[in-house]
């Protein structure tokens, strides 16, 4: 079988997410980098193309110029992935589906509601493939707690608690990968709510197979001087009458990349940690606990094919991400991949971050979410 030929928009010097998109989709080696714009600065897009050795004649000095060139040649590129911040979204994707190629995106789906939208109806327009990294869905243990839940193990949830704790925005926002992220023309309306508090919404989601149907939510921007939210906690309510809470915070002196969930149902409760992805841990009401662990013969089919490593061996985020681009190759080949994010997960996770930076500004309380 041959490999699906990716070009990038986005992911150039000093970009820390574009090596990661590139590494996860070239790991199971149905996917190569072929080409890419990955800069809006033509010098630095082709000095992005060096670092990735690329032909230098495939990186670009603008999206328009690749679409056209890269749409021409009969070993062009088969699909983009955008790993721009969020504000360019909505224009690359909607540029790469406009020239007939599917579109792999980084999360957010987009900076605003509204642009959310526009591209979902793009989508839905073009019906070529889409789809979006919320990451930590591809771990294999993430799947494997999604697969127990719909299958009864904890009987009806009833409480989710899922948290995002980070510190490196605890002080002043230095640096590419910083000063973006709380810069409301590049980043949208949602700081942390956006850039993680996103992550944890999703992961509630999709762990549980629930809809989040009200929140109430309190953001705030603690530095002095930050114009958007640095720390964020939101409680929330489930279409099974289940109640949650959501804490994602980049203020958090110590924490590095500490993404959490628990559930609880009727007969059990189950936990995992992003910083020890291997485990997976299932209480029972009779007092038992089980842990399960990846690479075992303990996994259902889904979470043991997305492990590539007998037990012991740590797998983690790279192959996680990767998880993702094999999801999305399957989808360009025309097979399906039902558990991948897509538009519709991220018109709903785009809601979230309206929905509760609007409430949270008006102290509102209870808000619907609707979309």
């Amino acid at each position: 079988m041959s490999r699906l030929r990716m070009a990038m928009i986005g992911g150039g010097p000093g970009a820390f997410i574009g090596p990661v998109h590139r590494i996860a989709a070239e790991l199971d080696r149905e996917i190569e980098l072929v080409a890419g714009v990955f800069s809006s600065d033509p010098a630095r897009s082709r000095a992005g193309g060096e670092a990735y050795g690329l032909d230098p004649a495939r990186a670009y000095g603008s999206l328009a110029e690749m679409l056209a060139a890269e749409t021409a040649r009969p070993d062009g590129a088969q699909f983009v992935a955008v790993v721009t911040p969020n504000h360019d979204h909505l224009p690359s994707a909607r540029a790469a589906l406009a020239a007939g190629l599917p579109v792999i995106s980084d999360k957010p789906m987009t900076a605003t509601l509204d642009e959310a939208r526009e591209l979902a109806a793009v989508v839905e327009a073009s019906a070529l493939p889409f789809a979006l990294t919320y990451t930590y869905s591809g771990y294999p243990l993430v799947r494997e707690a999604r697969a127990r839940i719909a299958a009864g193990a904890l009987g009806k949830v009833r409480k989710v608690v899922v948290e995002y704790p980070q510190g490196w925005l605890a002080g002043p926002a230095e640096g590419k990968q910083a000063e973006w992220r709380v810069d409301p023309a590049r980043a949208g309306a949602g700081g942390c709510i956006g850039d993680i508090g996103v992550h944890a919404f999703q992961l509630a989601e999709f762990v549980t197979g629930l809809h989040v149907t009200e929140l109430l939510a309190d953001l705030g921007a603690v530095v002095p001087g930050r114009q958007l939210d640095d720390d964020c906690s939101v409680l929330l309510r489930f279409n099974n009458g289940a109640r949650g809470v959501m804490l994602a915070s980049q203020i958090e002196v110590g924490e590095l990349n500490g993404l959490r969930i628990r559930v609880y149902g009727e007969t059990g409760g189950l936990a995992w940690k992003q910083e020890e992805p291997n485990t997976l841990t299932l209480h029972h009401l009779d007092g038992r606990s089980e842990v399960i662990r990846a690479g075992t013969g303990l996994l259902g089919p889904d979470a043991a094919r997305r492990t590539r490593t007998p037990g012991g061996h740590p797998e983690g985020y790279l192959e996680a991400f990767a998880n993702l681009y094999r999801d999305f190759a399957e989808l360009v080949r025309g097979g399906s991949a039902p558990l991948l994010p897509g538009a519709a997960q991220g018109l709903r996770s785009m809601a979230f971050i309206d929905t509760a930076v609007r409430a949270s500004a008006a102290r509102a309380g209870w808000t619907p979410l609707s979309i």
